[in-house]
């Protein structure tokens, strides 16, 4: 079975190449003080790019050798997947490789050193996740480019289980503090996580463990966690404030859902989100919606994405205090009214313009606004709605 290989990356192909004898006593200091350094950063000491760039070629001068010892001393991440091949990396060219690292200068050099190398080696399918901030210069930096980098990632795993892909976690190299947020994402996406004994070759595998997310535990907050999903919410909203603390990250007046949140989320979503419609903030329901919802009762994709795009909306007009103009502006929802339709009157004789938003292509839900609550009407696919919206 073909596996997708998540390695992470540090930078010990990089610091394994600093030589006492040779360099300034500094130099190791010097790398440790610029670690989370960006490239553009980087560029202000020119010093600091030439330490990096002498050891980038002393690691490339190791790893081409074509002396194995010397290529698994070199490298951490190389060293964990020439012990998941047991040394002959060649087998590996069937698998997918994804190097996990730092947005810093450092973290792409020494990802870009083992990828230039297994590509060598035939491992053509191999690419760099370097997420967008994501650093160790502080803990709410690291912990913010955590929860950007996590739902990617498990969109990636997910793409690749349903193409029935074994996958595994290579932590040996990495940062410890990427390594253990990995290893946690790992017991409930990994079918192995594999490790390298200190100073040997010897493997340690870690089979996949039945672990599960207590479904209960998370059924009171699901309807603020399908919104923190969907975008930032207020902090100020009574019910975001009654959500675990380590779920969310706040930012200012607004808070999302922070690295653990999105995992803990996406592990039970699928059941929360396909029972009864949720009552979202700024949401309202006709009975014909319930009953359009009630046709999909055994479909439980369809379900989830349109309860996900409903907590869109509300998160939405949750944030313009129910002015529907900022539905327009989300190029996903293509919130518009309908031209040339009667308007719906309600039980009182009121009249309203009957508006519609997208699910998917071809799916629709028609809906109108009052005193800041949209109204769902109808439910399904487009010229079934268009035909009787109301």
């Amino acid at each position: 079975m073909a596996r997708l290989v998540i390695s992470t990356v540090g930078t010990s192909v990089l610091t394994n190449q600093i030589d006492r004898d040779i360099d300034d006593n500094d130099c190791y200091e010097q790398l440790q003080r610029t670690a989370n350094y960006t490239d553009k950063e980087i560029q202000h000491y020119p010093e600091i790019k030439k330490i990096i760039s002498e050891l980038k070629e002393r690691a490339e001068k190791e790893l081409y050798s074509d002396d194995t010892d010397k290529i698994r001393k070199a490298s951490a991440e190389l060293n964990g997947i020439y012990s998941l091949y047991n040394e002959p990396i060649e087998q590996g060219i069937p698998d997918m490789h994804l190097l996990v690292t730092t947005d810093t200068a450092q973290g792409r050099v020494a990802a870009e050193v083992v990828e230039s190398f297994l590509k060598s080696k035939g491992l053509t399918n191999i690419s760099t996740h370097a997420q967008s901030g994501l650093s160790t210069a502080s803990s709410d930096i690291f912990v913010e480019g955590m929860a950007k980098l996590i739902p990617s990632i498990q969109e990636t795993i997910k793409g690749y289980k349903n193409s029935r892909y074994m996958i595994c976690f290579n932590l040996v190299g990495g940062f410890k503090a990427l390594q253990g947020y990995f290893n946690t994402i790992g017991m409930f996406y990994a079918d192995e996580i594999i490790y390298v004994f200190e100073g040997s070759n010897q493997l340690i595998k870690i089979p996949k463990l039945p672990v599960k997310v207590d479904v209960l535990e998370i059924d009171p907050y699901k309807v603020q966690l399908a919104m923190m999903e969907a975008g930032e919410i207020s902090t100020s909203w009574k019910e975001a404030k009654k959500v675990p603390e380590q779920w969310i990250l706040v930012d200012g007046q607004e808070m999302i859902l922070s690295a653990w949140g999105k995992l803990v989320w996406d592990q039970c979503k699928e059941e929360l989100l396909s029972q009864k419609l949720l009552n979202f903030p700024k949401i309202d329901y006709k009975s014909s919606f319930s009953d359009d919802y009630q046709k999909i009762k055994n479909n439980l994709e369809e379900q989830v994405k349109l309860q996900e795009t409903i907590a869109k909306a509300s998160q939405l007009l949750q944030k313009s205090g129910g002015d529907t103009s900022i539905l327009k502006t989300h190029p996903g929802l293509q919130y518009d009214k309908y031209s040339n339709m009667k308007k719906y009157t309600n039980i009182n004789g009121d009249k309203f313009d009957i508006a519609h938003f997208r699910v998917t292509d071809g799916i629709r839900v028609s809906c109108t606004s009052s005193n800041g609550i949209l109204l769902l009407h109808r439910y399904g696919k487009e010229p079934e709605v268009n035909r009787n919206p109301y």
